[in-house]
């Protein structure tokens, strides 16, 4: 019998921590090693306050891969018609881009393509091929670091660029660089997608990351999505690549990216609890899959 693949397990920094200063860091590096993870996810919201070279060593002392996530703000927005304003987020993405590669990270996924939020108008054909130009830019200076670009589908309320599956890949074919990846993530399919198997289908090779969250972006498992067909839409594809638990908690998230994200609630307030039931739950979901598929 063939062995499953083997994705390795990610967290959001999120979970641990709500900003990227030297103790911040530490503590979600040695909690999300300590949880059994193999990957960690940290957002350059904060970048600022970010030790590159401190990050990298204790990555590499965890056994931890990283990879790294950002949106864009509406003075920076590269989907923007405003020249100095897509300047402004090319600027930002390639310093992400820096970054990502300083702490050996091999992914810099994320809204890549946008301003975080709802837009007031739909997208315009001069501000797509500004996303375009923009990208295909970014994926070349990407791929002589080795970093995987990710464009992460986002619902209608945080993107007028991309919102399906089938809409990122028509984005990511007219970029048209090897190392520009699709991203699901489980929340926002379930806004926008018919079902958590198609789009699975339509991205096969194409799709190199996941994030695992609920539809509340509580504890997995509480809410409604149907997991079982989405992890098993994921084993009939041979999917190997990271998959990542993201969840928040206005206990945790820094009071500017609450009010970002619409982190209104408090859905946990332990973030070692929820981090080691989201391990159990993915792990064995994936298991089951597999078995059903091998049956």
């Amino acid at each position: 019998m063939t062995p499953p693949p083997t994705s390795p397990l990610g967290i959001h920094a999120l979970v641990w921590v709500g900003d990227t200063s030297p103790d911040s860091v530490r503590y979600a590096v040695e909690r999300t090693a300590a949880c059994g993870y193999d990957l960690l996810e940290l957002s350059l919201h904060d970048s600022v306050n970010l030790d590159r070279e401190a990050t990298r060593k204790l990555l590499q002392e965890n056994g931890l891969r990283a990879a790294c996530s950002r949106g864009l703000a509406r003075d920076a927005d590269v989907s923007s018609d405003d020249p100095e304003v897509v300047a402004r987020g090319a600027e930002l993405l390639h310093e992400s881009l820096a970054v990502t590669a300083a702490i050996g990270g091999t992914v810099l996924t994320g809204a890549l393509y946008s301003a975080f939020g709802k837009a007031p108008a739909p997208l315009t054909a001069k501000g797509r091929a500004n996303v375009v130009s923009v990208l295909r830019e970014l994926a070349e200076e990407a791929a002589s670091h080795e970093v995987t670009l990710g464009l992460e589908i986002c619902n209608r309320y945080e993107t007028n660029v991309v919102n399906t599956a089938r809409d990122c890949l028509v984005l990511a074919d007219d970029i048209g660089a090897d190392n520009v990846m699709v991203h699901l993530d489980t929340y926002h399919m379930n806004v926008e997608e018919a079902d958590l198997v198609t789009p699975v289908r339509d991205l096969g090779e194409r799709l190199g990351y996941v994030h695992i969250g609920e539809n509340h972006r509580g504890y997995l498992g509480s809410g409604h999505i149907d997991f079982p067909a989405f992890f098993g839409a994921l084993v009939e594809i041979g999917y190997a690549g990271p998959i990542t638990f993201e969840s928040f908690s206005s206990a945790v998230v820094a009071p500017g990216l609450s009010n970002d994200l619409a982190i209104w609630r408090n859905l946990w307030d332990d973030g070692e609890d929820l981090a080691r039931a989201a391990h159990a739950f993915v792990s064995d979901g994936l298991r089951s899959a597999w078995a059903s598929s091998a049956a």
